[in-house]
């Protein structure tokens, strides 16, 4: 029987009504896996290739025939837009069958939530803080909740695998399964793995069934892609604009960068994507301001995690509206699959930071038999004559060049980065299984937690250590019974819902406007102050510390605004690939001309220069630059073990910017020379990443770390934050 007649009548009714003519190849292979396999499916398929409809026509249709006593299938997505996006499209689809559809995450009303405890049925949708929640506080009911889940599909792997976000949702599955003595089948979606082995691993551990990768044929793909680069030009040099039919005497000092961004996105839908939240609103709020200075319509909106849930879904909404010509501005939080529909252009303010990025970005345009369509527009600081050699070069152009060609050359994308010491999602789950079981020995309690697969690298001392410190500090309590219970500090923690992310949080202030919700900032300005939130600037009227509350009115302008974070990491072969963007000839045809005109002037200066054919390169004096073309983590790496030998060459004052360079000074020294004695000495006696990380240090990176031994924060500082096998290798080649 074919795939198609294999289909509930309902499904086949769905495909029909939409005049589909024939089912895809990702389909296809999902149903031939989920109705003839009983083993997990990772299922890797281009964005807008319809896995979300491959993975669940042959679940509903399963449902339609045999509906589970209790929630049949797990929904676990990433972002609360994702789950809203994939809410709406999965009820349509289950309208008028019987099988209910739920949504739960912090923004979902609690008559909602109310409804799906009462009849858990059909589908639960679900972020996996909610359920880090539901397993604390619902732990007696579990069973009747999940006892005939048959399925967990967790939708955009690629940014949960090997994280502790996504460690987090391994641990809840198979503690889950613990719990209700089933262990449903796992399907996993994304458009961008990098390491299908490992993904698939990841999605299998502790299931106990073997993860199905369907071998499915890539499809040709066509892109419209363009790159473009302005200098930055200030307000005593910019075009002085004065507005068409309007009697003000201000004028517009227009950037040359965000005027083409805003005549890019003029009659078009479109996304305009910055890599920060900060790049994000600054950008919103210039093209307002050109808007209004034109005396166009505003049609721009704002999309970041730190706005409140009713702006998002404004923002949603109507760029989902065929109707509406609107251009979002947007983070990561519009990358991942929202289905935006008609979307014309992608507009990336300088180079994202990674290919999975790149793809994700570009396949939000493209989805109604279009091409994918992105803009990339890179702004830069007019280097001047006396310009240090490392601020001379283009490192955002050449990092996104770089990023293109090796997808185009090679189809690479970044592998994940597994963790072998999450000793932060260890400590919360440590808590979390304590306040849902009770007391438990400390026995029990390590049997149940190193047993789950993302802790299967920690040793039984180091557990030991944790657990030491927890009971100390007071996070856990021993019993007379000599039992672990949640100590006094642990329940304070463990009731607040901030609890059950893994993510670094905030005491964040509340922004409102009257009766509107605007969003979040972290620090209260005084009152008479200025911000930017939304895209726009407010005034603070009145603070309410107690209850973290800010009153604000809006006013005319822009501001700057900035929230600490971190961007993620790059990998080596993208620094290698740069390098070789300035060794050859190649002038891509994607450049335009502002573009390829930046970039014959960097590759002039890099063969005039030497940069890249030598490491290391005086500027002048004692200070030298050193360019080693590695990721961020082996960057990272030999940074730290020039700085332990420091000492001995007399190198002082090390500056560096991302992983592209560093400078310093050597006092009476040569540069190449000590390169040369320090090669020698690695290739002699290796890299101890140990001696790189002072006795005191104490690093922390994740959410718990501060509660964490340093002992242990230094041994996951060497596991999962140095790599030294790539300068050793780099080493061994010269």
């Amino acid at each position: 029987m074919s795939v198609f007649e294999s289909y509930s009548p309902f499904i086949r009714e769905f495909i029909y009504s939409r005049g589909w003519e024939s089912l895809n190849p990702v389909q296809v292979a999902a149903a031939e896996v989920i109705f003839g396999t009983d083993s997990n499916l990772l299922l890797p398929s281009q964005t807008a290739s319809g896995k979300t409809e491959a993975a669940f026509f042959p679940i509903l249709s399963e449902f339609y025939e045999d509906m589970p006593e209790s929630f049949g299938a797990l929904y676990i997505a990433p972002l609360k837009s994702l789950i809203n996006d994939q809410f709406g499209r999965i009820s349509e689809l289950c309208d008028e069958t019987g099988i209910p559809v739920y949504h739960w995450h912090g923004d979902v009303a609690q008559s909602h939530k109310t409804k799906a405890l009462a009849t858990p049925r059909g589908i639960l949708q679900i972020t996996p803080e909610s359920l880090e929640a539901m397993l604390i506080n619902r732990s007696s009911d579990l069973i009747r909740l999940f006892g005939d889940l048959r399925y967990i599909v967790i939708d955009e792997i690629h940014t949960l695998t090997g994280s502790d976000r996504g460690n987090q949702i391994i641990c809840q599955l198979n503690r889950l399964a613990q719990k209700t003595g089933n262990s449903p089948r796992r399907i996993g979606l994304s458009a961008t793995i990098g390491d299908m082995d490992t993904a698939a691993n990841w999605l299998g551990a502790g299931s106990g069934r073997e993860t199905i990768v369907p071998a499915i044929p890539p499809s040709k793909v066509h892109w419209k892609l363009g790159m473009e680069h302005f200098y930055i030009v200030d307000k005593d040099t910019a075009d002085a604009v004065t507005p068409v039919g309007n009697q003000r005497e201000e004028t517009l000092h227009l950037d040359p960068g965000y005027e083409y961004i805003y005549e890019s996105t003029i009659g078009k839908k479109a996304i305009v994507f910055s890599n920060s939240r900060e790049e994000t609103e600054y950008i919103c709020a210039t093209l307002r301001e050109i808007a209004d200075y034109r005396g166009d319509p505003d049609r721009f909106l704002i999309h970041h995690g730190f706005l409140s849930a009713s702006i998002r879904e404004e923002a949603e909404l109507k760029m989902k509206d065929d109707d509406i010509s609107a251009v979002a501005c947007a983070t990561v939080t519009m990358e991942l699959g929202i289905d935006i529909g008609r979307l014309e252009r992608i507009i990336q303010q300088n180079s994202p930071n990674s290919v999975s990025s790149f793809l994700q970005r570009l396949g939000r345009s493209g989805r109604r038999g279009d091409p994918p369509e992105m803009m990339m527009v890179f702004r830069e600081e007019n280097p001047l004559p006396n310009t240090p050699l490392p601020e001379l070069m283009p490192w955002e152009l050449l990092k996104a060049i770089a990023i293109v060609q090796l997808y185009i050359e090679e189809r690479f994308i970044e592998p994940p980065l597994m963790r072998k010491c999450p000793f932060s999602l260890l400590f919360q789950q440590t808590l979390s299984t304590v306040a849902s079981n009770g007391a438990l020995t400390a026995a029990e309690l390590a049997s149940r937690i190193l047993s789950l697969p993302p802790f299967k690298y920690i040793e039984e001392a180091d557990y030991k250590t944790l657990l030491l410190s927890m009971i100390n500090n007071d996070w856990l309590e021993m019993t007379d019974e000599r039992e672990l219970i949640v100590g006094l500090r642990g329940e304070k923690l463990v009731n607040s819902f901030k609890f059950y992310a893994v993510f670094k949080d905030s005491e964040d202030f509340t922004v409102r406007c009257e009766s509107d919700e605007i969003g979040v900032i972290t620090t209260p300005p005084p009152v008479g102050d200025r911000f930017a939130l939304a895209g726009r600037v407010w005034e603070v009227e009145e603070l309410d510390i107690p209850r973290h509350l800010i009153y604000v009115k809006p006013v005319a302008g822009k501001m700057e605004i900035s929230w600490p974070g971190d961007y993620g990491e790059v990998h080596t072969k993208i620094l290698e690939r740069m390098r070789q963007v300035l060794c050859e000839d190649t002038e891509y045809p994607y450049l335009r001309e502002g573009a390829l005109e930046r970039l014959r002037v960097a590759r002039a200066v890099a063969r005039n220069t030497g940069i890249t054919n030598s490491p290391i390169l005086p500027l002048g004096g004692y200070t030298w630059a050193l360019f080693p073309w590695l990721g961020t983590r082996s960057f990272r790496t030999l940074r730290r073990y020039l700085t332990k030998n420091a000492g001995r060459y007399k190198l002082t004052g090390m500056e560096f910017e991302g992983c592209y360079f560093m400078t310093f000074k050597l006092e009476g020294g040569r540069g190449d020379q000590m390169m040369r004695e320090l090669c020698e000495k690695m290739h002699r006696e290796g890299i101890d990443l140990d001696s790189l990380i002072g006795p005191g240090e104490s690093p922390v990176f994740e959410k718990y770390d501060e509660y964490i031994p340093s002992e242990l924060l230094r041994k996951a500082y060497r596991e999962d934050k140095l790599k030294a096998d790539e300068i050793l290798s780099r080493i061994d080649k010269r």
